[in-house]
């Protein structure tokens, strides 16, 4: 009876005890959700293009209106949204006047819809396409704290504004580190709007969408405001330097960076005893380039001795080529006592882009890498602590089995000519 009653108390107490763990503490309840909210500018062309009435029946602004006014509804709660126009308010022919017509409608943060609907049922197509100042209106808009940032463009047509060039002003964009994304949309688009519209969205790890009906652009723009409002990985800028003794220490993440044509950037990581890096560079093609080109990831310790080295060359069919290693480090000698420090691996990425004389080169393309620390393999057993995979190692143990297998068949041969000769 006793050892029952000790038994039930027990169980009550532990109870009791998850009960109490599970239950916020006043701290953490009265904590404020310190991520920020994932913010969206909506960029629509109200230049006088949009009059022509080639979509479904309709105009080409009467479908964005109706488009906007069913996404606005759609808005999730979490998203701070705002619209900005081009080419809205000046009809005159006046060029430098028409390339600065661009304001926002309404201001990036939380969404009243009424007023925004408002603010949309306003417009009507009047003047030029400043798409490039539209797009530095729109990265200003944005700016400010760590959320996920998203532009999105519908145009009709191209850019009006040359020699201000919308795709370059895009790279400049991306290459401040501040991970906006450029989505584009283009109504009806002939090839020298798609090929500015697809050089924008690339620049910048965007989308292109070509749109032929108003329900397209609906579902589109409705897709990728809700893309927003979900969480992702959001790489930390970082600038490789020239040599290994002076580049920035990374550890585990994911990091961007710029680089030039055909240069070389180095970054470091410690790799601590029985861990293994596991390390990929990307670098993407956001601009007309030459065919033959490849990238190169090498991994060296401060001395310049080379340890693994991973490689990729493409021919122009991709836009992005990647490369990756992988380094497991010995694990401590337990028996020794001692502790042993990290190893510093330098981490070398080179590229052979080239590209035609009238590309500019500047900013950089660009970089995203990769970094991983996992535990190492636990016996030399394990084909990645010898490396298999990586090359040579492979190629020694397909050789070996060949040879085997060649003296094992020519053995068999003989021995069944000695047979057939004895019969």
């Amino acid at each position: 009876m006793i050892t029952r009653k000790r038994l039930a108390a027990g169980v009550c107490g532990l109870l009791a005890a998850l009960a109490v763990g599970l239950l916020p503490t006043p701290a953490a309840a009265d904590a404020p959700d310190t991520k920020s909210s994932p913010k969206v500018e909506l960029v629509l062309d109200v230049s006088g293009s949009m009059r022509s009435r080639d979509i479904d029946g309709q105009s080409r602004m009467a479908a964005a209106k109706q488009a906007f006014n069913e996404v606005l509804d759609a808005v999730p709660e979490e998203v701070q949204l705002g619209i900005r126009t081009l080419g809205a308010d000046y009809p005159g022919q006046d060029r430098k006047l028409g390339c600065k017509d661009t304001r926002q409608l309404y201001p990036v943060g939380p969404l009243n819809r009424t007023e925004a609907k408002a603010a949309v049922a306003t417009l009507a197509p009047t003047g030029w396409t400043p798409i490039g100042p539209a797009l530095l209106g729109a990265a200003d808009d944005l700016k400010g704290g760590d959320s996920t940032r998203r532009i999105v463009l519908i145009t009709d047509g191209e850019d009006t504004c040359a020699p201000l060039d919308p795709c370059q002003i895009a790279r400049d964009i991306a290459a401040k580190g501040i991970h906006l994304v450029i989505d584009t949309l283009g109504l009806l688009p002939d090839a020298k709007t798609r090929n500015q519209l697809s050089c924008i969205a690339e620049a910048t790890g965007g989308t292109y969408t070509s749109v032929q009906h108003s329900d397209q652009l609906r579902n589109r723009v409705h897709q990728l405001v809700d893309r927003a409002a979900k969480p992702v990985v959001t790489p930390v800028a970082t600038e490789g330097a020239q040599q290994c003794s002076s580049a920035p220490k990374l550890t585990a993440g994911l990091y961007s960076d710029r680089e030039k044509f055909a240069e070389h950037r180095w970054y470091r990581v410690d790799v601590p005893p029985g861990q293994e890096l596991r390390a990929s560079v990307s670098i993407a093609a956001d601009r007309a380039v030459d065919n033959d080109y490849g990238v190169l990831l090498r991994a060296s310790t401060p001395h310049g001795r080379e340890i693994v080295r991973g490689s990729e060359a493409g021919d122009g069919r991709t836009d992005v080529i990647s490369s990756g290693l992988r380094y497991p480090t010995a694990p401590a000698d337990k028996a020794s006592g001692d502790t042993e420090p990290a190893r510093t691996v330098c981490l070398q990425v080179s590229n052979s882009f080239s590209a035609p004389a009238s590309v500019k080169t500047d900013p950089g393309l660009p970089v995203e890498l990769s970094i991983d620390l996992v535990d190492g393999p636990d016996n030399a057993a394990d084909t990645a602590f010898f490396g298999l995979g990586h090359g040579w190692w492979l190629l020694g143990a397909l050789a070996l089995a060949g040879l085997l297998a060649g003296l094992l068949w020519g053995w068999i041969s003989r021995w069944r000519v000695a047979v057939w000769r004895t019969n």
